[in-house]
């Protein structure tokens, strides 16, 4: 695995681990013992639902204790005026002739739809380092590549929005 987290990234997978433990897995251990005292369990629908449910939750935990184990944990400070973790990004595409703004973070949050781009991604991995003003080459694979110009970067240090992509 070795995925790249920030100090903020472990804090949120301890904290959703610890929810799951002490809260999901209580409820999910309440619905098994309800849905087994409703009888016959070769018939049993809620039953079947309820352990699949309490086991989702169980392999949540173990991929997410195993993520912690193997994490590369990375600093998410850069330099004021570089791109960075947690930075946001205004990039002019020059071939549609658009300009959108990206936030980059780490893979575990990332989620193109809502803006937020893994630094793992071409176009993160391109960006990272540069500044307002530069001219970036966004190689794609080996036969295509597009340029972006970085049109401003902002530090941005409010994650509270953020949450951690469920698998």
């Amino acid at each position: 695995m070795y995925d790249k987290l920030t100090p903020s990234d472990v804090k949120k997978i301890e904290e959703e681990i610890e929810y799951r433990k002490l809260v999901v897995r209580k409820e999910a251990i309440e619905a098994v013992k309800e849905a087994r005292s409703h009888g016959d369990l070769s018939e049993n629908f809620e039953y079947y639902a309820a352990k699949k449910d309490k086991n989702k939750n169980e392999s949540r935990i173990r991929y997410l204790e195993r993520m912690l184990k193997t994490a590369n944990v990375i600093s998410d400070n850069s330099k004021e005026d570089e791109v960075g973790i947690n930075n946001t990004v205004t990039v002019y595409f020059e071939e549609d002739d658009e300009t959108e703004t990206y936030r980059l973070v780490t893979t575990v949050r990332g989620n193109s739809i809502r803006g937020l781009i893994s630094i793992e991604s071409p176009l993160g991995k391109a960006l990272m380092g540069h500044k307002a003003g530069d001219r970036v080459y966004i190689k794609v694979n080996e036969q295509y590549g597009y340029y972006v110009q970085i049109r401003s970067v902002e530090n941005t240090t409010d994650d509270s929005q953020d949450k951690l992509r469920s698998f």
